[in-house]
């Protein structure tokens, strides 16, 4: 059995005869939409795939803000002045 990661979950041929339908009563949660009782494809809202694309973004930055700090021992002091 396959994880379903939405609170909302819904038939692909219940989605297939009202997609506006499905859109409306969700509202900003995510919608699992199931072929054969397993995940086909989820539906968000575009204000949530932002939300997750900044997520996403957010934690490269902190991934690379550790291995940056933890290279800080070879790193050559500079004086912004000078530059």
């Amino acid at each position: 059995m396959d994880a379903i990661y939405a609170n909302y979950s819904i038939s692909m041929s219940e989605f297939k005869r009202n997609p506006a339908r499905v859109l409306r009563a969700a509202g900003e949660k995510p919608v699992a939409v199931l072929n054969h009782n397993r995940p086909a494809f989820y539906l968000i809202t575009p204000k949530l795939f932002e939300a997750l694309v900044e997520e996403l973004a957010d934690r490269d930055l902190v991934d690379l803000a550790r291995r940056r700090l933890a290279m800080k021992d070879s790193a050559v002091e500079v004086d912004l002045d000078e530059l």
